[in-house]
């Protein structure tokens, strides 16, 4: 069996559609205009478990 690398050239490669939320239904972001695309790259992300745990208060100022 021979382990033989596949490689593309970039004018063999497909682009890959992007699709988000906005306001309650799915949008691709190729048919948003120049603003609402900077909004969608300026977006920042977290997830919740980290974000609940550095809101959390600390014991010591719990029972103030």
């Amino acid at each position: 069996m021979s382990t033989e690398t596949i490689t593309l050239q970039d004018s063999e490669r497909q682009p890959c559609e992007i699709w988000t939320r906005v306001m309650g239904y799915h949008r691709p972001m190729s048919s948003f205009n120049i603003g609402k695309q900077g909004e969608f790259h300026e977006r920042r992300y977290f997830t919740e478990t980290s974000t609940a745990l550095s809101n959390a208060v600390p014991s010591s100022q719990a029972s103030r």
